[in-house]
């Protein structure tokens, strides 16, 4: 499967009105979270709801971060995540999770986003 980025925007859960520009995400649907600056993530009013959680980076390295709550939209999609604040060095990551709330697949031919057929529920 080929990478490619999206561009979307930022915002704290309480200012959802007042997003914050992010230029290129790296669509990964190896990584749980999704990954941004945490410069941009303060600005856009997400504050840190938890500290020091331990991560297992794909090279084997483990590292702490902390986490907070988003409301992120791109291409389309739109939902609410827990997001990492990623430090000078990380990269800049939309996530599996996020890839699921928006309710989006991964076209990996077209190099998009596209919204998903299905949507999963617990049997009745």
């Amino acid at each position: 499967m080929g990478s490619f980025f999206v561009s979307g925007e930022v915002a704290g859960v309480r200012s959802s009105a007042r997003g914050v520009p992010v230029a290129r995400m790296l669509v990964d649907t190896g990584s749980e979270f999704s990954w941004l600056p945490e410069a941009i993530l303060k600005r856009a009013g997400v504050t840190i709801a938890k500290k020091d959680l331990t991560f297992v980076m794909a090279n084997g390295k483990t590292i702490t971060r902390s986490t907070g709550y988003a409301v992120l939209r791109a291409a389309g999609f739109e939902t609410v995540d827990e997001v990492v604040f990623g430090q000078p060095g990380d990269l800049v990551l939309l996530g599996a999770r996020t890839l699921e709330g928006f309710g989006a697949d991964v076209d990996s031919r077209q190099r998009r986003l596209v919204a998903s057929d299905r949507h999963l529920a617990a049997p009745v």
